[in-house]
């Protein structure tokens, strides 16, 4: 049976039967902790859990993947769209292995995802077995928390050690088990002496850390005397928008969203000039250049050169490690992002001179102009913008998009236009080719009433393309639109910025509504503008996962902002 929940703070503690064994715990106490999906592919070295999972297949859901790196991807996905823990399991050695890129995706990100690998028994490790992977070792510098747990009385506490750590760190921790003692039950298992009265339990309330009042002050009054102020907002910000917005407005101040924290606000936010750094816009990029002042909200925006030249910093973070990492600050504020926001609020006069940010609106709007013509380019080949445009308009208000990583990032993040009530999830930090797919179905399971839609190039889509026969599998109707140039068109242009030839960016070109229909899912194809809208709708009116392959053209260069012409 699972914990008894009174409240989140407030847990009775559950004794275990003498028969339940280490993977029977671990299974209720991921239920205990409110887990509903685990991401996994089964494997003789997690054996044991899958047949604990099975027991209890009407309280925790088993979603099997084609691909370990898939179900560290959706874990981590799972995590960033819903705030919650995000599972994923991998049996030993080639298994735990690929669950890596996933892995590393979540921790630069803070995603809370506990990931749990299988390992050889115990009695032979260290003697080169087949599998033998030390995965604690594996993920020790990217772990939040990292164990390997030796019996069912240490499960007892080290499962909830680790979901607590990930969730309130938060970040990603991992659990090793050896096949043996998954199986082993508590009556061959006996707490030792010092040990015997120790049993975790699946408390959490998170934390809401607030910088000092003199702290607020000192912040309040450089905010106070500032005439240009630039706000540089990230993922950090995303439970703050109420706030952000206030201060915005109290400020006069515009805000620059960075690609993680795209979703912010609204694209026609009259406080945005959208996004920043190589894929963001240039009022962006000019307001960074005049500013007096630049605030950082939750965010590490890699991008050094869109920085401003010489301005006052302030920064606001949860994580100390960040406070000046991308730029030198003046005050640094440490603190839940937005509790912190919501005690400077009152410390905050009205700036009554509105001018930069007006000259923000009006660049804006010259700049809007400028995509406009972009987008309305319905040319053969078909423009990754226009595309992009229309999408951006025929999907749902509510949707959730997921974004791969390659030319086709440049042109979603520039393009579509975001709006209340809409949700990004993107691999930016890792940046890796290959999760869009994977955030989408994680998304889609999330939010099964919701409108799930990847934005993915066809390099990227054909690394986790499998996972189609997932979405298939569990009747998850995400829609895929395939950016098909046949190339790694990003990286040709990157190499001749660098005054290199373009080398082995070609790709081999795939049928995809070929692979679309032999994995079960609907295939729609178009190369010709003028049928664009027309087989969108299709798609998206579609109660079907389909994959939607759009021939765009490969000589649309993914220009930073202050390179683009109409």
């Amino acid at each position: 049976m699972p914990f008894s929940r009174k409240s989140k703070a407030m847990q009775i503690i559950k004794e275990y039967n003498s028969s339940d064994t280490t993977a029977d715990i671990l299974i209720d106490k991921l239920i205990a902790w409110d887990v509903k999906i685990i991401f996994s592919l089964v494997g003789d070295g997690i054996n044991p859990i899958f047949e604990s999972l099975r027991k209890r297949k009407d309280e925790i859901r088993l979603i099997t993947v084609r691909h370990e790196e898939a179900a560290a991807f959706m874990a981590s996905g799972y995590a960033k769209s819903t705030g919650k823990l995000g599972v994923c399991l991998a049996t030993s050695g080639p298994g735990a292995v690929h669950l890596m890129n996933g892995l590393y995706d979540a921790a630069m990100e803070d995603a809370s995802v506990l990931a749990i690998t299988g390992v050889v028994p115990h009695d032979l490790i260290g003697t080169q077995y087949t599998q033998e992977i030390d995965t604690v070792s594996m993920v020790k510098d990217i772990a939040v928390y990292n164990q390997q747990i030796t019996g069912p009385a240490h499960a007892e506490t080290i499962i909830d050690l680790a979901c607590r750590a990930a969730l309130s760190t938060p970040g990603l921790a991992h659990l090793s088990i050896s096949t043996d003692i998954q199986q082993k039950t508590l009556k061959e298992d006996d707490h030792s002496e010092k040990a015997a009265h120790l049993r975790g339990s699946s408390t959490f309330t998170p934390r809401a850390e607030v910088p000092s009042d003199t702290v607020l002050e000192q912040t309040a009054e450089m905010l106070n005397n500032s005439a240009k102020i630039m706000i540089l907002a990230g993922r950090g910000a995303l439970k703050a928008k109420a706030e952000v917005t206030q201060l915005a407005e109290k400020l006069g101040a515009p805000i620059a969203k960075a690609l993680l924290g795209k979703s912010l606000l609204p694209d026609d936010s009259p406080f945005t000039t959208g996004g920043i750094g190589r894929l963001g816009t240039l009022p962006s990029k000019q307001m960074m250049e005049e500013c007096e002042t630049l605030l950082i909200l939750g965010s590490t925006m890699p991008y050094l050169e869109y920085y401003p030249k010489k301005a006052k910093g302030i920064q606001i973070d949860r994580n100390p490690e960040r406070i000046g990492l991308r730029y030198p600050v003046q005050i640094g504020l440490i603190g839940d992002l937005q509790a912190t926001l919501k005690a400077l609020l009152p410390k905050i006069k009205v700036n009554t001179n509105k001018h930069f940010l007006e000259l923000a609106q009006e660049r804006m709007k010259d700049w809007k102009k400028t995509l406009a013509k972009l987008e309305n380019d319905s040319g053969k080949p078909i423009k990754p913008p226009f595309l992009v445009k229309e999408v951006s308009r025929l999907i749902d208000d509510s949707a959730h998009i997921s974004i791969d990583t390659g030319a086709h990032t440049l042109f979603t993040a520039r393009h579509l236009q975001v709006k209340e009530g809409q949700q990004i999830t993107v691999c930016g930090n890792l940046a890796s080719m290959g999760p869009g797919l994977s955030y989408a179905i994680a998304a889609q399971l999330a939010f099964p009433g919701r409108q799930c839609i990847a934005m993915v190039g066809d390099g990227s889509f054909t690394m986790l393309m499998g996972e189609m026969a997932t979405a298939v599998l569990y009747n998850l109707p995400v829609k895929v639109i395939v950016f098909k140039n046949n190339g790694l068109i990003l990286d040709g242009f990157e190499q001749e910025e660098i005054g290199s030839k373009r080398y082995g960016i070609d790709l081999q070109p795939i049928d995809f509504v070929k692979i679309a229909e032999a994995c079960g899912a609907e295939g729609y194809h178009c190369n010709n503008p003028s049928e664009l809208e027309g087989v969108l709708k299709a798609a998206f009116a579609s109660e079907k996962p389909c994959v939607l392959e759009v021939e765009v053209d490969p000589a649309t260069a993914p220009d930073p902002a202050e390179k683009i012409k109409a």
